[in-house]
């Protein structure tokens, strides 16, 4: 059973690694192509691409002309130590224990633009590059065609030899999981789904609320170990609980408040 996330655009080079365990990622040469490409980009140019200031884009135009290999610890982090947006807070892996760890680069994925599937223990440079973002390459006019169906063998590869049933449980966004070919994952897919009461009784899906507790289930399937599809029916973080009537076997719903 593997569980795969988003990455965040927010990073941490800063706080005290927990742990000097790590592990290098494994499509880094299709990386280093993208940054090939990104490399001949102005900022100006990146501004426009992807969306972002021109602060932010002289930031990125920096940090691919400095992305250098190979990795190491002083030149990079372990990607579940770096990305700090809603996602990483709600897992809050920073207080996982060794144990933990070892189980986390067993049964959790990070789908990234820039690397393909990160394990948590991968070590990443810093880098925004959305996978929606429509990237001309030698491969193709956008990310999705880029990485095509290579996201998709890595993580049949590791669900082979992931504990449990074969399952992929997406707490990934709409927007990361098309990178994956769905129909071609070698065992069932299952999406959670998290649903928050809004002031007339009814349950929504709030994204700040939602992201938090993608990550909040992946760090609690870590600790549990489960085992079992069913197993994540019994998920209570942050005060959600699963709703059998709004559930299917696909999609199992939890609701708050």
């Amino acid at each position: 059973m593997l569980s795969v996330l988003s990455p965040a655009k927010s990073l941490d080079y800063e706080s005290r690694l927990p742990t000097r365990k790590h592990s290098q990622p494994r499509m880094l040469d299709r990386s280093e192509e993208l940054v090939d490409v990104m490399v001949t980009k102005s900022p100006d140019e990146l501004s426009s691409l992807m969306d972002i200031s021109a602060e932010l884009a002289e930031l990125n135009a920096k940090r691919f002309a400095d992305f250098t290999t190979p990795f190491d610890r002083h030149n990079a982090r372990p990607a579940v130590l770096a990305f700090n947006g809603d996602v990483y807070q709600g897992m809050q892996a920073a207080t996982f224990g060794e144990r933990d760890l070892t189980e986390a680069q067993k049964t959790v994925r990070i789908l990234s633009g820039l690397y393909g599937v990160l394990r948590p223990l991968d070590l990443m440079q810093p880098y925004r590059l959305e996978m929606g973002t429509k990237l001309a390459s030698g491969r193709g006019r956008t990310l999705y065609e880029f990485w095509g169906g290579d996201i998709t063998a890595v993580l049949n590869e590791d669900l082979a030899a992931s504990p449990g049933p074969d399952a992929l449980i997406n707490l990934a966004s709409e927007e990361y999981f098309r990178s994956v070919w769905a129909d071609d994952i070698d065992g069932r897919v299952i999406s959670p789904r998290f649903l928050d009461a809004d002031g007339d009784g009814e349950y929504r899906v709030v994204s700040f609320f939602a992201k938090r507790a993608r990550g909040a289930m992946a760090a609690w399937l870590v600790r549990s170990r489960v085992r079992t599809i069913r197993g994540i029916r019994e998920f209570d973080g942050l005060g959600y609980r699963y709703d059998r009537d709004r559930s299917t076997s696909s999609e199992p719903t939890f609701v708050r408040g």
